[in-house]
C-alpha cells in the first residue's frame, strides 16, 4: 500500500507512463532526488501496464536509494517481494553494499541478518561480504564475539575465509587484550591453507608490544625475515619503539643496522626513536654516533634529531658537544625550540663557562629568538659576578630584523627590575627619593 502523501506528490507533477519503457523507468527513478517519489514512480509504473516488467537495474537502484535514505522499512518491503519471484537474480554486490549502510547507520545487527538474508535469495556470500561484516561487528567491543562465532560457522555456508577475514579478528582480539586468541588464529592460517601477509604480523607484533611482549615480538620479526616477507616501516617503528621503552638498546640499534639490509630503508623515525632511546638512558655518545649513520645512510636528520641530541648532551653535561651540534643545527637552516637554548645556557652558566653561553645567547638573538626572562636570568647574574662590560658586549650584538626584539626587551625589563627590587641598595635609594 503507497501512503497517501507519495500520491500528492506525484498528483502535483503529473508523470505519463503510457508507452514506458523498463529502460526509461529506470532512468526516472535514477534521476528523482526524493527516495519516496522513486518508490511511487516505480509502484504506479506497475499498475499502470499489468504486464510491465521493470528491469534489475532499476531495483537495484531502488533498494540502493531507499537504503542510503534510511528508508530500511520500504528496503525490506521491496526485497521481500523479491524473494519469490524467480524473474530477478539478486546480486552479491547489492548485499555488500546493503550492509556497508547498515554498518555507516551504526546498526551491526541488521547487518548480520543481511548475511543471513543473501542464504534465503540462494545467493552464496563471499568472503568480501564476509569481512564488510566482521569489520562492522568489531567496530564494537561486545559485538567481537558475535563476529568470531560468525567466522567460525561460514565454512557451512561455502565461505572460506581469506587474510583479510583473520587480519580483522586478530586486530579486534589485540586491541581487546586478547592476545591468546589473536595467536590462536594466527596459527590457524597455515593450518587452512591460509598464507598469513605482513599486515598478519604487524598486527601482532603490535598487540605484544602493547602488551610489553617485546622479546616475542622481536621472535616473530625473526620468522617473518626467515619466511622470506619484508617487514615494513611501520612494523619497524613499532619493534623500535617498544626496545627502547624496554631499555634494550643494543638490541634496537642492531635492528636499526639490519634494516637496510633486509629490505627496509630506515627513515627519519627509526633513527629519530633510537636517538631519543639512547637520550633517555643517558647514552648520548651513542646516539651521536647514529646521527653519524643517518648521514652515511642518505637520511638527512631533522629539527627533532638535533634537538633530541643537544638535550641529551647538555642532560650529561657535555655542553661544549651541545654547543656544536646547536651551531650545526643553526647552519643547516633548523630553528631551535626556545627551550633548547635556554638549557644549554643555563648549564654553560651553571659550569662557569660565562664566555661560552654569551656566545650561545648572541646566537639566539641573531637566529630571531627572543630569549626568556630565566634566560637572561641564568646569563645576567653570572657576567654579575664576573664582569659588567660582557653583558654590554651581549647587548650590543647585531641583532636579526626579524628578532623578536619587544618579546627580548620586556623579559630583560622584568628580570633587572626583579634584580633591583631585591637589592637593598636599590631599595634604599628609593627610599630617599
Amino acid at each position: 500500500m503507497i501512503p497517501s502523501h507519495f500520491t500528492k506528490t506525484l498528483n502535483s507533477k503529473p508523470i505519463r507512463f503510457f508507452h514506458s519503457s523498463p529502460s526509461r523507468i529506470h532512468k526516472l527513478i535514477a534521476s528523482q532526488s526524493d527516495p519516496l517519489v522513486a518508490y511511487e514512480i516505480f509502484h504506479l509504473s506497475s499498475k499502470t501496464h499489468p504486464n510491465f516488467l521493470h528491469s534489475y537495474s532499476t531495483i537495484h537502484t531502488l533498494i540502493l536509494k531507499l537504503a542510503r535514505s534510511r528508508h530500511f522499512s520500504l528496503m525490506n518491503s521491496l526485497l521481500s517481494s523479491l524473494k519469490h519471484d524467480r524473474r530477478y537474480t539478486l546480486t552479491p554486490s547489492l548485499f555488500t553494499h546493503i550492509i556497508r549502510i547498515y554498518g555507516q547507520a551504526n546498526s551491526p545487527e541488521k547487518a548480520l541478518k543481511t548475511f543471513y538474508t543473501m542464504l534465503e535469495f540462494d545467493v552464496k556470500p563471499r568472503p568480501k561480504q564476509l569481512n564488510v561484516i566482521l569489520e562492522i561487528l568489531v567496530s564494537e567491543r561486545r559485538y567481537i564475539r558475535p563476529a568470531f562465532e560468525l567466522f567460525k560457522s561460514v565454512n557451512r555456508y561455502g565461505v572460506c575465509p581469506n587474510v583479510e577475514s583473520y587480519n580483522v579478528l586478530m586486530r579486534a582480539f589485540c586491541l581487546n587484550g586478547d592476545l591468546s586468541v589473536a595467536y590462536q588464529l594466527f596459527g590457524e592460517m597455515s593450518k587452512r591453507d591460509v598464507m598469513p601477509n605482513v599486515e598478519s604480523y604487524r598486527i601482532l607484533m603490535q598487540g605484544l608490544c602493547r602488551k610489553s611482549q617485546v622479546n616475542r615480538a622481536v621472535e616473530l620479526l625473526e620468522d617473518m625475515l626467515n619466511k622470506g616477507f619484508v617487514p615494513d616501516g611501520l612494523i619497524y617503528t613499532t619493534v623500535l619503539n617498544s626496545l627502547c621503552r624496554k631499555k634494550k638498546l643494543r638490541e634496537a640499534y642492531k635492528v636499526l643496522c639490519r634494516m637496510k639490509v633486509k629490505g627496509c630503508d630506515p627513515d627519519i623515525v627509526h633513527y629519530n626513536t633510537v636517538i631519543l632511546g639512547f637520550c633517555r638512558e643517558n647514552r648520548a655518545h651513542d646516539a651521536c654516533k647514529v646521527l653519524e649513520d643517518m648521514d652515511a645512510n642518505g637520511c638527512l636528520p631533522n629539527l627533532v634529531s638535533y634537538q633530541t641530541l643537544v638535550g641529551g648532551l647538555c642532560s650529561q653535561g657535555l655542553y661544549d658537544e651541545a654547543k656544536s651540534y646547536l651551531d650545526l643545527m643553526v647552519s643547516k637552516g633548523f630553528s631551535p625550540h626556545v627551550s633548547v637554548w635556554h638549557v644549554l645556557v643555563n648549564g654553560l652558566c651553571g659550569v662557569g663557562k660565562v664566555d661560552a653561553a654569551c656566545s650561545v645567547m648572541e646566537g639566539m638573538l641573531k637566529s630571531g629568538e627572543a630569549p626568556h626572562v630565566n634566560t637572561w636570568m641564568d646569563v645576567i647574574s653570572r657576567i654579575c659576578e664576573v664582569e659588567i662590560g660582557r653583558l654590554e658586549e651581549v647587548l650590543k650584538v647585531e641583532i636579526a630584523p626579524y628578532t623578536r626584539i619587544i618579546d627580548a626587551g620586556v623579559d630583560l625589563q622584568e628580570y633587572l627590575a626583579k634584580k633591583g627590587r631585591a637589592n637593598a641598595k636599590f631599595k634604599s635609594r628609593r627610599e630617599k627619593v
